[in-house]
């Protein structure tokens, strides 16, 4: 792994006021060589080398200042070798002959599935159509139950560590992408979409599958230097195939459980008629028609439909 070491330049500033100052002395030192040379002038060659470094220094010079903007890393590397990295935002200067490979420090965010459309330039290389991203399309996966689902997640994630980030990746935005595609199919598989005995799944347990989800990614990412801040499910479904069959079977579920919730609320409510009956001593009721109100009064309570009322109007 490559360490990051974190360097803070000189300031610009006096670097430009002397670079300028270079470049003022050493072009009239240039004009009069030339002025010399074409008059025949005897020049020492420490005169000659001495002129020409002048103005060859101050422009040379100008080549090492760099500016860096709030949540901007510039790195630094000298013929292959790694310097160091800027982080302090400001107007500096570092040796003329460093590269700088600019990195952004900013928190981003993506959605699986979508993908990098560079931009479009012209003939005359103005750019027609800046870069963008395409929307998420959510991946086809297979949960624990086997059942085919759609999911897709959103990612918060920035870079923490710029040496990582250029040096041991290839390309850090594509490695997160792919790798987050990868940990989001990978947990998808370890959980089942539904679960009826309070086991962990997909949909019922969203906090725990989001965190569980951040970590499987991090633990890919680490190397990258990058780190998760957030990850979310943006989209859980089962797929076309059985969303129609998996409806049913919720649509049962929910019925299932609201005719249970029908049925210990009617209970409730005739034994409570019963005993009120049997207390303000209303009507005495053998067995049989006990059973028969019971029946009756269960008919009415649990039927999905008004009931229809019959009046007694006594026997003859």
């Amino acid at each position: 792994m490559t360490q990051e070491k974190t360097i803070r330049p000189i300031s610009g500033w006096g670097a430009l006021a002397l670079c300028l100052t270079l470049l003022i002395v050493g072009v009239p030192a240039w004009g009069l060589l030339l002025t010399l040379v074409e008059g025949n002038v005897p020049l020492t060659v420490v005169s000659v080398l001495a002129m020409a470094a002048t103005g060859l220094s101050g422009f040379v010079g100008l080549f090492g200042l760099v500016a860096i903007a709030p949540n901007e890393a510039r790195v630094f590397l000298l013929f292959g070798e790694y310097i160091g990295t800027a982080k302090e935002s400001g107007f500096f200067w570092v040796n003329p002959f460093y590269s700088k490979k600019h990195i952004s420090l900013r928190v981003r965010n993506f959605e699986t599935g979508s993908k990098n459309v560079p931009a479009t330039h012209d003939a005359a290389g103005k750019i027609v159509e800046k870069q963008s991203r395409t929307h998420g399309r959510p991946a086809k996966v297979n949960d624990r139950d086997g059942n085919p689902i759609d999911i897709s997640a959103v990612v918060v994630w920035k870079v923490v560590n710029t040496a990582e980030a250029l040096f041991e990746v290839d390309d850090y935005e594509d490695f997160v992408g792919v790798q987050t595609d990868a940990a989001i199919r990978s947990l998808a598989s370890r959980y089942p979409y539904d679960s009826e005995d309070h086991e962990t799944s997909l949909r019922g347990s969203p906090d725990i599958i989001c965190d569980q989800l951040r970590k499987d990614i991090q633990d890919r990412l680490h190397k990258a230097g990058v780190e998760v801040i957030e990850a979310r499910l943006s989209h859980l479904a089962y797929s076309a195939e059985i969303a129609a069959a998996m409806l049913q079977r919720q649509q049962a579920h929910a019925v299932v459980a609201a005719r249970t919730k029908i049925v210990e609320g009617a209970v409730g409510m005739v034994e409570m008629a019963l005993e009120q009956l049997a207390a303000g001593k209303m009507v005495h009721l053998d067995d049989e028609r006990r059973a028969q109100m019971v029946s009756n009064l269960l008919v009415v309570l649990c039927s999905d439909r008004h009931t229809q009322p019959v009046i007694n109007t006594g026997t003859n």
